[in-house]
């Protein structure tokens, strides 16, 4: 009996989502964009208030189907058009590619944009849950050290949930592509210059009792990889 082949999940191809530039950089393969999306915490929420675009960081927290993101009930940016479709970018850069012309120089970097129209998280249960995945994504174990948030905190929030139904994902990796070229018996330097980003040492806040320890879930991230 043969044994069943598995089929990697891909992302659907929408007229948002097709690559016209750097095809050779796309991906729609599903595990990809959770990837990107795990790996992150801080996201780009681009929309238009008023007629003008208007592109927010924020947090964000993902799951295996909906992308989090959360602000005031004030935000202009969360509560400009509640039927509009948005644009959640979130870009990690990996490395600087460094050629021996400037015109070849480049980026190494993973980017996921989303598209949709989110919903508003009202039901305070799913609003709960919304504000703890967002919150792990960002500080894993947390959420359950801290206070969580009160009724007045909840009514102050604005929670959006945006589908993962429809993005692309780019990712761009390796060495500068110009040694094959006239310059590269040019005798210059080329290569990658990686960017590392890691957590460093907690610092307390100056009001905390003498002796307050640092919770393991904080003291356990110094040192590690963002």
């Amino acid at each position: 009996m043969e044994t069943p082949q598995r089929t990697e999940a891909l992302l659907p191809v929408t007229e948002r989502t097709r690559l016209r530039r750097m095809r050779e950089n796309g991906s729609t393969a599903r595990a990809d964009l959770d990837a990107v999306l795990a790996a992150g915490f801080i996201c780009h929420l681009g929309v238009l208030v008023d007629g003008v675009p208007m592109v927010v960081p924020t947090v964000y927290g993902a799951t295996a189907d909906t992308l989090y993101l959360h602000g005031s009930v004030a935000s202009r940016s969360l509560a400009a058009d509640p039927e509009a479709t948005v644009c959640v970018t979130v870009t990690l850069v990996d490395s600087l590619v460094l050629a021996r012309s400037v015109f070849e120089h480049s980026v190494n970097y993973r980017c996921a944009m989303v598209y949709g129209v989110p919903r508003v998280v009202t039901d305070p249960e799913q609003k709960l849950e919304g504000l703890r995945v967002l919150s792990e994504q960002a500080a894993p174990g947390q959420w359950d050290y801290a206070r969580q948030p009160n009724r007045k905190e909840l009514a102050a929030t604005t929670l959006l949930a945006l589908a993962l139904d429809e993005a692309s994902v780019k990712i761009s990796a390796g060495p500068p592509e110009d040694a094959d070229s006239p310059d590269g018996e040019l005798g210059l330097w080329a290569g990658e210059l990686p960017l590392v980003a890691r957590w460093g040492t907690p610092v307390p806040d100056p009001a905390l009792p003498e002796g307050t320890a640092v919770p393991a879930h904080i003291a356990g991230r110094a040192g590690t990889p963002v």
